[in-house]
């Protein structure tokens, strides 16, 4: 085995776990350059000795990440374990001091979603909007509503639809998500027709469904722009609402309606069902309900304990 005096430059250790990452693993673009600049980091708070870093070592950028908000210290927490990891498992260093890194404290946070008044007041908005002003900026914008909440694409998937990836018709549509997986998402008819509108005003040699004026996908900022407007236009606070917050309204009203974790988790396109998990109060409350009113014995009188048997003295 290598020993640690004998290791190569934190720099080249990381190019070797990113390659790795995205050959073995199928890790995204934005993946690997969030784990690049985590690990960079981290080398230059420890001088260049990531690689060879022990539990004295880490307990430094512990401290480093102990004022950062959860969700990132836990994500370069990740990216360090991993790598040191990897090191241990290619035999380039002894141990894997990373399982003697603690995860960051505090429960993950439920996810900003609204409620399905508030998808009615938006939806309505809409309406106004396409009856007022028939063209082609609100057919686009319908499209992009409807398949954001009626879908539960990413805004990144959303952006990049290839220009005749909905077809009438058929009712789903096949996307590489995250990793370059493929998934199954449905298209329900009220977004296939907000599609079918929108797809008349796209140049027939255009790339994607939704480009922008220089042939590119849309931006992600520009679509934040658009459902600001439109959220202000509907009464509802713009800080309240992003494509983001559309995707987790679609599995939260989804699990309302009866839909079980395992489902939602194959339509949000999750490798793993604990990302799923956040939902886990909502799918109970689902459940609980559903026993209350589908249940045989939903519709029996409740069984007192002082009652008697019929016929007894």
């Amino acid at each position: 085995m290598t020993g640690p005096e004998a290791l190569p430059p934190d720099h080249r250790l990381i190019a070797l776990f990113l390659d790795m990452l995205a050959a073995e693993r199928g890790a995204a673009k934005n993946t690997l350059l969030a784990y690049g600049r985590d690990l960079a980091q981290a080398s230059d708070w420890l001088g260049g000795g990531l690689g060879r870093a022990d539990t004295e070592a880490l307990a430094v950028l512990a401290g480093h990440w102990a004022g950062l908000a959860r969700a990132s210290a836990a994500r370069k927490t990740s990216a360090v374990r991993q790598f040191l990891a990897f090191l241990a498992a290619e035999g380039l260093r002894d141990g894997n001091a990373g399982r003697d890194l603690a995860s960051p404290a505090g429960a993950r946070p439920l996810p900003k979603t609204l409620a399905t008044g508030d998808v009615e007041r938006l939806f309505a908005a809409l309406g106004t909007r396409l009856r007022e002003a028939p063209g082609p900026a609100n057919r686009r914008l319908a499209a992009l509503v409807e398949l954001l909440y009626g879908s539960g694409l990413r805004a990144s998937e959303l952006m990049t639809l290839p220009r005749h990836s909905v077809r009438p018709g058929r009712g789903f549509l096949v996307l590489a998500g995250k990793g370059g997986k493929e998934r199954l998402v449905p298209v329900g008819a009220r977004a296939e027709a907000a599609v079918t509108a929108w797809a008349a005003d796209v140049p027939a040699d255009a790339r994607w469904l939704f480009p922008s004026r220089g042939g590119k996908p849309l931006t992600r900022l520009r679509l934040w722009q658009l459902l600001k407007e439109l959220a202000a236009d509907a009464g509802i606070p713009p800080a309240r609402i992003s494509p983001h917050v559309l995707r987790h309204a679609f599995a939260t009203h989804l699990l309302e309606g009866g839909a079980d974790l395992r489902t939602v988790q194959t339509l949000l396109g999750h490798a793993d069902i604990a990302t799923t998990q956040i939902y886990t109060h909502i799918a109970g409350r689902a459940l609980i309900d559903l026993v209350n009113q589908r249940h045989p014995l939903a519709d029996l009188a409740p069984v007192s304990g002082n009652s008697a048997p019929a016929g007894s003295p």
